[in-house]
């Protein structure tokens, strides 16, 4: 045995590299990830190809190794040469992750060092780092001391986690879920309606609140629902608005929300995970105000703070209610309950294995301090003030309302022909140039384009190339210049 031990050991111990093989992966990582940033200006947002990446399946899992450099040639060809391009200052249409580089650096070490952070007990600094992370965010919502969180993979998590806590605190059963309601818009994030259904509430009822012109829920509707659901012996269960809605951009009228869902008592969740943190700013606060009556919030700094994507957080007032719905003990645990001193993430959220996400947020909070964050948000509001101003000057060009944070929409209206088929050619154009990238959606069965501007990349000079190219094929699709 002590033989085949050995053997299995030799042949195990690759998985070690030398100081010497350690410098060469780095050195090659290195100088990959300069060569990606120092050529990113020059890059196109979004490429199109035949193969679409199809080549990485040239490089099969088999028992013998492969070259570094081989491998880094492959996914500098198939993956980061292909699609789209978050990292890019021209990247305008679905909102992206940001992908500081520190960040990067972050990982880097956290992965390297592989601190568990589930349980205080098992890295007490790590979870320090993670809680004060949360705290944080929770003063910038203006939750009281005994708030808690947890850092989530993204939003759709976060708000199935404030989903799952806000069904725990109601006291309803299973017997009972078909009474349940929640209350929405349109505008919410189809995130919000898998969660509904990953918490076992299919069969509760949604409301679907009206809209005003700006697309933001009618706090009055709201009120007038609920008191009719009441009357028919109904359990209103659930607020969900939104503080910028991931189509558009609107802010729902969170102050109003928050007295309606006091009186009838109601959990109040506001899913934040794009707008949040334009709390920032002056501006921010202004749209945002009452934001701190809510029980629960979703923000995503991979949008907002400009992290790698996989960065997002749930926020509850009161902790405690968190703690109850998350809470679970298991026998080989025992050992972590000599150290309680901080909440455990593992106690806060459905995950148990986790990675040490907190220092890739508090490496550069730390590094560069708040001010450049809070300038980078206010930069891109007055940018998409810039363009809203901008685009009108085209002829034939339709504008949707004055945006609240950095999202707007608009379309072209041609002289004659379907205006619909007319902004998916657009679309289409400018997908093929690749050099910027916007998105489209639909409102009432209308197609529209969309700016969604929140890479912290993102300049003026960006934004008069993104003009430039709208104008360019608006031009070819219609043969006449535009102004």
């Amino acid at each position: 045995m002590k033989e085949r031990l050995k053997k299995l050991e030799q042949q195990a111990r690759q998985l070690e590299p030398t100081a010497k093989e350690r410098d060469h992966l780095l050195e090659n990582a290195k100088r990959y990830g300069a060569d990606f940033l120092d050529n990113l200006p020059e890059l196109p947002a979004y490429v199109q190809t035949n193969e679409k990446g199809r080549g990485v399946y040239d490089l099969p899992f088999e028992g013998q190794p492969k070259n570094f450099d081989t491998i880094l040639q492959t996914l500098k060809s198939e993956v980061d040469s292909q699609g789209l391009n978050p990292a890019s200052g021209k990247h305008a249409g679905y909102i992206p992750g940001g992908g500081l580089y520190p960040s990067a650096i972050a990982d880097y070490l956290a992965a390297v060092t592989n601190r568990y952070t589930g349980v205080f007990f098992s890295s007490p600094g790590a979870v320090r780092i993670e809680n004060m992370c949360i705290r944080w965010m929770c003063d910038l919502i203006g939750y009281p001391d005994g708030a808690a969180g947890n850092l989530t993979s993204g939003g759709s998590i976060a708000n199935l986690v404030g989903l799952v806590a806000a069904r725990d605190d109601s006291g309803i059963s299973a017997n009972n879920f078909d009474r349940a309601v929640i209350y929405t818009t349109h505008q919410v994030h189809h995130c919000v309606i898998k969660a509904i259904k990953f918490a076992g509430l299919s069969d509760a009822i949604i409301r679907t609140i009206p809209m005003d012109e700006h697309y933001r829920m009618k706090a009055s509707k709201l009120e007038k629902q609920i008191q009719s659901d009441i009357e028919e012996d109904l359990i209103p269960l659930v607020i969900f608005a939104s503080a910028g809605t991931t189509d558009l951009g609107a802010v729902d009228p969170l102050d109003a929300i928050g007295d309606i869902a006091e009186r009838e008592n109601i959990w109040f969740h506001v899913d934040a995970a794009y707008g949040g943190f334009f709390l920032l700013t002056d501006h921010g606060q202004e749209v945002m105000s009452g934001i701190e009556k809510s029980d629960s919030v979703t923000i995503d700094p991979h949008k907002g703070l400009f992290l790698p994507y996989g960065s997002g957080a749930l926020l509850v007032k009161d902790g405690q209610k968190l703690y109850e719905s998350q809470h679970m003990t298991a026998n080989y645990l025992q050992d972590t309950l000599k150290a309680t001193e901080e909440a455990s993430p593992a106690d806060l959220s459905p995950e148990l294995s986790k990675h040490f996400r907190g220092l890739r947020m508090w490496l550069p909070l730390q590094l560069f301090g708040v001010a450049p964050f809070r300038a980078a948000l206010e930069e891109k509001l007055l940018l998409t003030r810039y363009f809203y101003r901008e685009i009108q000057q085209i002829d034939n060009i339709e504008v949707g309302p004055e945006p609240e944070l950095s999202v707007l929409f608009f379309r072209y209206i041609p002289e004659e022909g379907d205006a619909n088929r007319f902004n998916k050619n657009l679309t289409d154009e400018i997908h093929r140039d690749g050099r910027v990238f916007l998105s489209s959606t639909h409102i009432n069965d209308t197609v529209y384009l969309r700016l969604a501007v929140l890479n912290f990349r993102t300049h003026l000079e960006d934004i008069e190339l993104i003009l430039s190219v709208l104008r360019e094929k608006i031009h070819k699709l219609t043969g006449t210049a535009t102004s």
